[in-house]
């Protein structure tokens, strides 16, 4: 008697807070609902322009690479017949070795200067901190064009200062734009254009990590190089991660700079210098339509199984999942 005198009460009780939350949750499935609405009715100009613009294009040109358009034959179906004649192109497959070396050296270089200025500047705590900051990233603020275009002009052995400095020293004029040197000079174009950019972005992940894990550091007697080694640099293993695989994505698709320079370089650059730069010259130059959205889903299939495999191999250092 007494168990069923003292589980009544709770038992009545429960019952009663149940009622009361009952009548709470249509209100509040519908004001859900209305919020879903909203954000929806919100974000639908944002979704018709990114499939407009993107995903329709996409579509589009994914279909046209499976046919082939020819004066004979008209326009026939012939599958993966464009993607196979794509990877046995000896144009294509230059192109890519090309842009493989360009990762190989680019990558590393944009990498080293990106790091070392953000650890510099991490350390500076003065006015100069700030207007080193912006120093380093103005050159991403200027459109790739300009860059390049000024670069062409700074190459000149004619017109441009490189003849000036080198025979006020006694030196003769390296020419910059030749088959030779022309490698090294995008090389520098896009490091300088680039480092900036990934900067910032090391920079903020080092500005995220605790001061006080720094100040433990030097209580245990640990010198700068000792606490940028090994507690700055496995800390922000993620960023590094991230800004080595859009270098990745962004040297895979080497397109402007080399486009620029094409016309100043006396026939260094070609036209398939590049992945895109020769489905450019096939669908532009030549109306091989089919042919180039072939080239181009073909490069797209690289850089995302290259980017793939990277954050792969790199997941269990970089803490990412």
């Amino acid at each position: 008697m007494t168990t069923h005198a003292s589980t009544a009460p709770g038992v009545a009780a429960g019952a009663a807070s149940a009622d009361v939350r009952q009548p709470r949750r249509p209100r509040g499935s519908r004001l859900e609902r209305r919020r879903q609405r909203w954000g929806w009715l919100f974000v639908t100009p944002f979704l018709v322009v990114f499939a407009l613009f993107l995903v329709f294009p996409l579509f589009y040109a994914f279909g046209m690479s499976l046919f082939t358009s020819t004066l004979a034959t008209g326009t026939t179906f012939t599958g993966i017949e464009n993607y196979v004649k794509a990877f046995s192109d000896p144009l294509f497959m230059e192109g890519l070795l090309r842009v493989a070396a360009f990762a190989i050296v680019m990558i590393p270089a944009q990498l080293a200067v990106a790091l070392a200025a953000a650890l510099v500047l991490d350390s500076l705590t003065s006015w100069l901190s700030k207007l080193s900051r912006l120093l380093i990233f103005v050159p991403y603020a200027i459109p790739v064009v300009i860059g390049a275009l000024m670069w062409s002009f700074l190459y000149s052995p004619k017109f441009g200062p490189s003849a000036t400095i080198f025979s006020a020293v006694g030196l003769p004029t390296p020419d910059f734009l030749a088959s030779d040197t022309v490698f090294g000079s995008l090389v520098n174009i896009v490091t300088w254009q680039w480092s900036g950019y990934y900067m910032v972005v090391i920079y903020a992940a080092l500005r995220s990590i605790d001061p006080s894990i720094y100040e433990a550091a030097r209580i245990d007697g640990a010198n700068g190089w000792q606490t940028a080694s090994r507690i700055k640099l496995p800390m922000i293993s993620s960023s590094m991660v991230m800004v080595i695989t859009f270098a990745l994505i962004g040297t895979l698709q080497f397109f402007t700079e080399p486009v620029v320079l094409r016309n100043i370089a006396q026939g260094a650059i070609d036209a398939a210098y590049t992945p895109n730069m020769y489905a450019y010259s096939l669908a532009f130059s030549y109306s091989q339509f089919n042919y180039a959205s072939a080239i181009a889903f073909s490069l797209g299939a690289l850089v995302f199984a290259g980017s793939y495999l990277f954050l792969f191999l790199t997941r269990k250092q970089s803490g990412l999942k």
